[in-house]
C-alpha cells in the first residue's frame, strides 16, 4: 500500500488538488505496478504564516 503525503501552503482551489492527486496516483501505479484502489494520498496544507525560506516567512513576502 503505498502512502503519499504530500505538504503545500494552501491556496490550490478544489479542482487542482484534484487534478494533482488523480496524477500522483497514476505515476505512482504506472511506476510501482500498484493497484489505484491501494494508493494513499494525504494532503497537508499549511497557512503561509506557519512556512518560511530562508529566515523569512512567506507571509511576509
Amino acid at each position: 500500500m503505498p502512502l503519499v503525503h504530500i505538504e503545500l501552503i494552501e491556496g490550490r482551489d478544489h479542482e487542482q488538488l484534484k487534478g494533482m492527486v488523480k496524477d500522483v496516483t497514476e505515476a505512482i501505479s504506472k511506476n510501482v505496478g500498484a493497484p489505484k484502489e491501494n494508493i494513499h494520498v494525504v494532503l497537508s496544507e499549511m497557512k503561509k504564516e506557519h512556512y518560511a525560506v530562508g529566515g523569512v516567512l512567506k507571509s511576509d513576502e
